[in-house]
């Protein structure tokens, strides 16, 4: 008797895309093109994370969000679910919160301890965007491997660090992050592209990825005059969210 064929299985992600003075359109459907290479993936796409269940039944998830922070229920279902093996694939603007002082300076409050945890690192601030090097910092790492130094113009993510990190890719930075409340850094080196494990997942985030189009700055101005891109641009930005969704979709086999 002939064996019955054996087709691969559906592969069930979230994608959260969503926030403030973002082009989230933009971001949103080049990351949909992106999930849809592969045929077997099937995405729901929502604005937050109050949809638990689908983040609970889904082997992977997708963020690229500026400002937008879970309720400590969903921080702690989020935090069970990679522990159990779940692959979070964090982009720009996850771990930010955003407040303007009155002095009309933007602060960067300690208000989801246990995001930030998880995520393993907050934004704080970053410096006008601007050119600046790419380095590679573990090369034998798959994530990055054969990925050269590269050059891009983007934010430059300053974060304060929450957890032991695996850091795939990194730059240095010293000077000023004006606008911000924490505005002055000494000399060092920060997480571009990183790993965090947890229990039996992970979360792996990169920092590049900040894209603005002409209304994306309401209520704060009604006309942004320059549409932004930034790494968007590069090829090897590309790469990496690919690199990222291939890594994060291997949850549906490493949890089985």
């Amino acid at each position: 008797m002939a064996e019955t064929p054996q087709h691969p299985g559906a592969i069930d992600g979230v994608l959260i895309a969503s926030g403030k003075y973002h082009d989230i359109d933009f971001a949103r459907l080049e990351l949909l093109k992106l999930l849809a290479e592969d045929s077997h993936v099937r995405i729901r796409v929502f604005e937050d994370y109050a949809n638990l269940d689908a983040i609970r039944n889904a082997s992977f998830l997708v963020t690229y969000t500026c400002d937008v922070v879970p309720s400590l229920e969903q921080q702690e279902a989020l935090r069970g679910w990679v522990e159990g093996g779940g692959r979070w694939y964090a982009l720009h603007g996850t771990s930010s919160i955003l407040r303007f002082l009155s002095n009309g300076l933007v602060d960067s409050p300690n208000w989801a301890p246990h995001l930030m945890e998880t995520l393993g690192s907050q934004f704080i601030a970053h410096p006008p965007i601007g050119p600046y090097r790419v380095e590679v910092a573990d090369a034998g790492h798959a994530l990055v491997r054969g990925i050269e130094p590269f050059d891009v113009t983007d934010e430059l993510y300053l974060s304060d660090t929450h957890a032991g990190l695996q850091v795939l890719l990194d730059a240095e930075f010293e000077g000023e992050a004006t606008g911000f409340a924490r505005s002055t850094w000494p000399r060092g080196r920060h997480p571009v592209f990183y790993l965090r494990a947890i229990g039996k997942g992970a979360v792996l985030y990169l920092t590049l990825g900040h894209c603005r189009g002409h209304h994306d700055m309401r209520p704060l101005m009604d006309h942004w005059p320059e549409t932004q891109r930034c790494a968007w641009e590069l090829p090897v930005y590309y790469e990496l969210l690919r690199r990222g969704i291939a890594w994060s979709k291997e949850a549906e086999t490493s949890t089985k």
